[in-house]
């Protein structure tokens, strides 16, 4: 390959074996940088070299061109650190949506930008930007936006542990920084009954034969979810090994003590006395190994098809109601019933603050009339003191 060398040796003019034209490059702000000077002509190359080298120059003292590692750098470092240090700690899932983000979303947009080109001012425009509605593209939800811009924070949070980035820009939104707090989709005590009424009316009269276990199954489940409040992950993961039935020594009730294995690791629930005989129907019915998944279908498509019927599949508010809303029962009907707020969510493996947000905020029977509707005694002075005349 043909190599001339120009400006000191900063500068290289070079042909490769299998083109005609000269290619030019040069080091520059941290990196390598080259083009097609189009010229078959040696001469006429090395006068398109000079001016282009010229012009980055000029660029580069202009702060046209920034020095450092490109975002898509720290998003590769990012995923190489993520998906090795998170094994067994996250989800697959979890970070398979963190990578789907980067790479259908920020790496389009902030990929060839230098590390410190992203301010708060350009994040800010790549809000503008997925907010304009396109063809093919739909516009992100508030909770979508907000995922992109945690997985922006973590890769330039591991560019600042590499001491490519100074610091972190603020990332927080300007505007609209406190969403409108809306509860969770449940089911009312009434509606509840009208559900697990309907469950068992189709297990006891299953559209076809060959569908009694499943509509058995999904009976037991619907009664079991709400009387123990668990996720659905952690119901998918549940074998009988995991549930015991107890006499519990504080009431003298029998309930289902469980081992519970999901998203915050291992812990443990107790359930209500509404949650026994389903367990006992599910262990009769599919006379199970200890190993064995309590639940090892997820019956959507059947729970989906009752909720529809009944109508039951949105709330007032048109929140969307799905095997979720079942834990969100639970936890609405024990606060109803007065239970304790921090036993609730221990018992759920929760916080007292998700709770407090998004359940307590719309039941009445946590608001304390006798608290609420307090009046100072008045002092005998004013209750003696003559009415003034009208």
């Amino acid at each position: 390959m043909a190599d001339h060398t120009l400006m000191g040796g900063r500068l290289h003019v070079y042909k490769r074996e299998n083109s005609r034209y000269w290619q030019c490059s040069t080091y520059l702000a941290g990196k390598n940088r080259r083009t097609s000077t189009k010229e078959e002509s040696l001469a006429r190359a090395k006068d398109f070299a000079d001016d282009w080298y010229l012009e980055l120059k000029g660029k580069h003292r202009a702060g046209g061109i920034k020095d450092g590692k490109t975002f898509r750098v720290a998003a590769a470092q990012f995923e190489r650190e993520y998906k090795a240090l998170t094994q067994g700690q996250r989800h697959p899932d979890h970070v398979k949506g963190q990578f789907a983000r980067i790479h259908n979303h920020l790496l389009p947009y902030f990929g060839d930008m230098v590390l410190s080109e992203i301010t708060p001012g350009e994040v800010q425009e790549y809000r503008v930007f997925r907010a304009q509605p396109v063809e093919k593209r739909k516009v992100p939800s508030r909770s979508s936006m907000h995922k992109e811009i945690v997985a922006l924070r973590q890769v330039l949070k591991t560019a600042h542990r590499h001491g490519w980035l100074p610091f972190v820009p603020d990332l927080s939104p300007p505007y609209k920084t406190s969403g409108k707090i809306t509860h969770r989709a449940w089911f009312s005590p009434t509606e509840y009954r009208q559900l697990y009424e309907a469950t068992r009316r189709r297990a006891k009269n299953p559209t076809k034969k060959n569908w009694r276990w499943a509509s058995e199954q999904l009976h037991d489940y619907v009664l079991f979810m709400a009387n123990t409040g668990l996720r659905p992950d952690e119901s998918a993961r549940l074998e009988y090994r995991d549930v015991a039935i107890i006499k519990d020594d504080a009431t003298g009730e029998t309930i289902l003590e469980i081992e519970v294995r999901g998203k915050r690791g291992v812990g443990y629930c107790k359930s209500t006395t509404g949650a026994v005989h389903p367990f006992i129907r599910l262990r009769k019915r599919n006379q199970p190994q200890p190993t064995d998944r309590l639940f090892p279908l997820t019956h959507h498509t059947l729970f989906n098809a009752i909720l529809t019927e009944e109508g039951l599949k949105f709330d007032r508010d048109g929140n969307r109601r799905t095997a979720y809303s079942l834990r969100h029962t639970y936890i609405c009907l024990r606060l109803m019933e007065g239970a304790d707020i921090y036993q609730i969510a221990k018992n759920c493996r929760t916080s007292v603050e998700m709770i407090e947000k998004h359940y307590a905020v719309h039941l009445k029977n946590t608001l304390d009339a006798a608290a609420i509707n307090v009046r100072k005694p008045r002092s005998k002075k004013k209750r003696n003191a003559p009415r003034p005349k009208r």
